[in-house]
């Protein structure tokens, strides 16, 4: 095995680390265009030969970004909760406090992905690449809704998965948490709420309601 297709010791894992921390910091900093060959090397403090050791070309580089974002953030961690929920209803609350604690982290970069995948190929792709994965998730949650008999109409899986992962807008998370000034905790209330409301058969949480106040399950 190259060393392009993985690194081969510490000192070459840790450049690894070093030239993606770098291709992030640039994009948050100056946005897409500055991340290059070059000024990745540079920014990392090595030679540009030790980029492509590492990545074969720019597009690689920026693909190995998303999981280096999402292995930074400890984002397998924030979605355990999600998926170790006991039921469907209970999966959709935290999947309203995952959105709130994750993504505010990631709002410089997503802005500067955003903007740059108009004109960029590269910056495309890789946002193409985050966005299937959002969608993915959300997915998940709408067939586990239908499959325990909680989605609520006119909703279908496929209906719900689009609008769950509209919702994952960062327009949205930024009006109201950046624009209006609301807290992490508010935003992650409201938008459960808003989840229960909208997708959550309401008739089985009246059911439950009952169940709970009578002490039977």
């Amino acid at each position: 095995m190259t060393a392009i297709d993985e690194p081969a010791n510490a000192r070459s894992r840790r450049t690894r680390e070093a030239l993606l921390a770098a291709a992030r910091t640039l994009i948050e900093e100056h946005g897409f265009p500055a991340v290059t060959m070059a000024q990745v090397a540079e920014r990392a403090g090595v030679t540009r030969r030790a980029v492509y050791l590492h990545f074969a070309s720019r597009t690689d580089l920026l693909t190995a970004l998303f999981d280096y974002v999402n292995d930074a953030e400890d984002l397998a961690s924030s979605t355990r909760r999600v998926w170790d929920a006991p039921d469907a209803a209970a999966a959709l609350d935290e999947w309203a406090r995952h959105l709130a604690r994750y993504h505010p982290r990631l709002i410089s970069l997503a802005r500067a992905t955003d903007h740059a995948r108009r004109s960029d190929p590269d910056a495309a792709a890789h946002w193409d690449l985050v966005r299937r994965d959002w969608h993915a998730h959300c997915r998940r949650l709408s067939e586990w809704l239908d499959h325990d008999g909680r989605l609520a109409p006119p909703w279908t899986v496929d209906t719900a998965s689009d609008m769950l992962w509209v919702l994952m807008s960062f327009d949205v998370l930024e009006g109201l948490v950046v624009d209006r000034g609301w807290s992490r905790e508010r935003y992650a209330i409201h938008l459960a709420a808003l989840f229960r409301a909208t997708f959550v058969s309401q008739a089985d949480d009246s059911r439950d309601d009952a169940s709970s106040r009578s002490g039977t399950r």
